[in-house]
């Protein structure tokens, strides 16, 4: 019986290190029996800017890399470096997973394809009738293209800053050939109580940015409401969004998709899903605990402690 092949990856952007991407892809390589490593190439840790981006292409495939994962700030830049780019990264303008075949260098987006997958197995049937964009970034542009893939008929996309916003609808509105709106925070009350859902894309409800992005007041047992933030994985909005009957999905079902649709491109295995669900939720759980535990204040020694 020959040796499965063995593969090598890399995710390459700012402040990747602390990524859990790497060990789920990883894990289920393992599983599967492949000789599969991951490792995280951290422009800041490393002391790299983004124009050196050409140099970490060129060295990852003279070292036999068989692919990299690439993201801020490189998803755009990436695309002048690429032999080919698939149709729907094309479309989007946008690139998270370059390939190194024989063929060259090859360009997909599995954050939009990622979230994609997630919506139609978290939020399966939720009415796409009327639905919100919060935040235009890079993340929120990946996610808008998947919901207008989806069949939502009425995008509003709401951004601090109104000009990307803009943007973004005009970029959406001449791809999909679809009206789509644009809303200023100011406006959400009143689009949220009219809307079937809403999507959470910035950075509010993080680890390091806690909150909700808006006043959890203006939502309705109506709404289904996303979040793509998986640290934590239970945010504040979806607490608030679940104790009020909506329907939620959290950021780990894009996560998941996202590099379960890397897998399947690299390996052309089809990858365990729920396999990686549950291994996704364990590191999610050890590092909410190893965070709870570098909380926790050290206790004061006793005086005979002291002593001795």
């Amino acid at each position: 019986m020959q040796p499965q092949r063995s593969y090598l990856l890399g995710l390459v952007g700012s402040g990747v290190a602390p990524s859990l991407t790497p060990k789920l892809h990883m894990a289920e390589g393992r599983a599967q029996g492949l000789d599969y490593v991951y490792r995280p190439i951290d422009l800041d840790a490393r002391g790299l800017d983004a124009e050196r981006l050409p140099e970490i292409l060129d060295w990852a495939e003279r070292l036999g890399f068989d692919a990299l994962n690439i993201t801020h700030p490189c998803k755009r830049s990436v695309i002048g470096l690429l032999d080919e780019i698939d149709p729907v990264a094309a479309a989007l303008g946008s690139v998270n997973t370059v390939r190194f075949t024989d063929a060259g260098r090859i360009g997909s987006n599995t954050d939009t394809t990622g979230f994609e997958h997630a919506f139609q197995e978290g939020l399966a049937g939720a009415p796409a009738g009327d639905v919100v964009l919060l935040g235009a970034g890079g993340a929120g542009s990946a996610v808008a293209d998947a919901l207008m893939r989806l069949g939502v008929e009425r995008l509003v996309v709401v951004d601090q800053e109104e000009r990307r916003a803009r943007e973004l609808a005009a970029e959406l509105s001449s791809r999909h050939a679809r009206v789509v709106g644009t809303g200023s925070a100011d406006d959400l009350p009143g689009l949220l109580a009219g809307s079937d859902g809403i999507v959470q894309c910035t950075p509010i409800g993080m680890h390091h940015h806690p909150g909700a992005p808006f006043d959890v007041a203006h939502l309705h047992d109506g709404l289904w409401v996303a979040d793509i933030v998986y640290r934590p994985l239970e945010t504040e909005l979806l607490r608030a969004a679940r104790s009020i009957g909506c329907r939620t999905m959290h950021g780990g079902l894009m996560a998941v998709g996202q590099a379960a649709d890397t897998f399947r491109l690299v390996t052309g295995l089809e990858p365990d899903t729920i396999r990686m669900h549950e291994h996704f939720q364990r590191l999610v759980d050890e590092e909410e605990a190893l965070t709870t535990r570098r909380d926790e204040p050290c206790p004061m020694p006793s005086p005979a402690a002291r002593r001795r």
